[in-house]
């Protein structure tokens, strides 16, 4: 079970959502859960640790057995660079214990895990709400950009989006690399594949080739590289996966 809890007003700018992931396995098989990446920061508590996960830049894949759950925050891209002592892409495909940024303070909350959604949600806004500074210009301009390439499908390279912000492509990338954690294609490229992926599990595509082009793709070839490179499959295998479920 998945559960999604929005942020208080006034840590909207720095916290996308709470969320929390509940299974019961015991007497089954375990399970294998992938999830596809996005350029946030998450802080993640199980019952065995609690750390920060930078930007996953491939997809994630955990094995699920007997049961158990994890209570997750997933920040705003830019809205963490300010707790950490160093550019986010040193913590790419890194995760960091919670104690070592917040110090044994941290340790409070692990009591989210036995609280209700709501509950859990209210102990960790208390929690951040001492520490999380306000968002300094780099880091909300950076938000505002991020929020561009998600929302408009035309934004296809580097150089429009910099065009876009009347920004030089390098300082774009020192920007992205600095208050994200990944590079500005990177973070083009992942959100156009999940917007393949809506397309598909919709059941829209009636051409592969009309998809990468919609999407910025030089031919078909390149999409469906990129496809199977992230998902583990190519776009066709998945649509009959999807069909079948």
């Amino acid at each position: 079970m998945h559960s999604r809890i929005a942020p208080p007003l006034d840590l909207a700018d720095r916290i996308e959502h709470f969320w929390r992931v509940r299974w019961d396995l015991e007497g089954l098989p375990p399970r294998v859960q992938e999830t596809l990446p996005h350029p946030n920061v998450h802080i993640v508590i199980g019952p065995r640790s609690a750390a920060v996960w930078g930007v996953h830049t491939r997809r994630w894949t955990r094995e699920l057995a007997g049961r158990s759950q994890a209570f997750g925050i997933k920040f705003r891209p830019g809205a963490f660079r300010s707790l950490v002592g160093g550019p986010l892409s040193e913590l790419a495909d890194r995760a960091l214990p919670l104690a070592e940024l917040f110090g044994p303070e941290a340790v409070v909350l692990n009591e989210v895990l036995d609280c209700a959604d709501a509950e859990a949600a209210a102990l960790s806004s208390e929690f951040l709400r001492a520490r999380l500074p306000a968002l300094d210009a780099p880091a909300r301009l950076v938000g505002r950009i991020v929020d561009c390439v998600a929302e408009d499908l035309t934004l296809h390279s580097v150089d429009a989006l910099a065009r876009r912000f009347e920004m030089n492509p390098r300082t774009l990338q020192r920007l992205f690399n600095d208050r994200v954690g990944v590079g500005a294609k990177w973070v083009i490229k992942r959100y156009r594949m999940h917007e393949a992926l809506a397309r598909v599990q919709a059941g829209q595509p009636a051409s592969w080739a009309a998809l990468a082009q919609d999407l910025g793709y030089f031919d078909q070839a390149h999409f469906i590289a990129d496809f199977r490179r992230l998902v583990g499959e190519t776009p066709a295998s998945y649509a009959r996966a999807i069909r079948e479920v």
